[in-house]
């Protein structure tokens, strides 16, 4: 059906959705999702500028298929706590990991960052120190590396 054009004006654009309330398509995403060792690069720096606290990295290599590694970090409060784990999943969507999943950040005493191949605990220090992570997780201590 052609519309009809008013003397000397062109006639209007025909929208691409006829219905009402139909919504463009998203662009596709262009960048490739970073591997285990980029993932780990990011967290490990987003943890430094955030002024977290004793950070330790463990390899899960042949322990568990949930992940290739873990960090665990404190923060010195229950704000500082959701504030390392906002930047960090900023800093992860922005490089390719938007589907990172997370637990704990209503009350900020221990946030869990599941980013695939990483997995982030931050916790509280009187937290961490009851779960400690570390403890069952590295078989031994040459097991886990301190990131500084």
């Amino acid at each position: 059906m052609q519309r009809k054009e008013a003397k000397g004006k062109a006639p209007l654009p025909t929208p691409a959705f006829s219905r009402a309330g139909a919504r463009r398509a998203a662009d596709p995403i262009s960048k490739v999702r970073p591997n285990a060792e980029e993932i780990l690069r990011l967290v490990l720096a987003r943890l430094d500028d955030m002024k977290a606290e004793d950070t330790v990295t463990i390899d899960l290599t042949g322990k568990s298929s949930i992940a290739d590694c873990m960090v665990v970090t404190s923060g010195r409060s229950s704000r500082h706590v959701g504030s390392v784990a906002d930047r960090v999943l900023e800093d992860l969507a922005k490089a390719g990991v938007p589907d990172a999943r997370v637990e704990g950040m209503p009350h900020c005493d221990w946030v869990l960052i599941d980013a695939g191949d990483v997995i982030v605990h931050v916790f509280q220090p009187e937290v961490r120190a009851f779960y400690n992570l570390e403890k069952m997780w590295a078989s031994a201590p040459s097991q886990g590396r301190r990131a500084s």
